[in-house]
């Protein structure tokens, strides 16, 4: 997973590329997009809309 500070902007460059979405959906830190990219692997990026849910998982080893 990529941070990334612009996601609909890198998200139109990968499409340019050939690249194909499989799947948007929203993680605690903001919007995300996941590809799979040649040879199989998954790969996803994301935009930090939302700094501060950082600080939700402080100190948590649940996950």
């Amino acid at each position: 997973m990529y941070r990334v500070s612009d996601l609909k902007r890198s998200l139109k460059e990968l499409e340019q590329h050939g690249w194909q979405r499989e799947e948007t959906f929203e993680i605690p830190h903001g919007p995300c997009c996941s590809f799979a990219a040649p040879g199989g692997h998954r790969i996803a990026l994301y935009q930090l809309a939302r700094p501060e849910a950082g600080a939700h998982f402080e100190g948590r080893f649940d996950f």
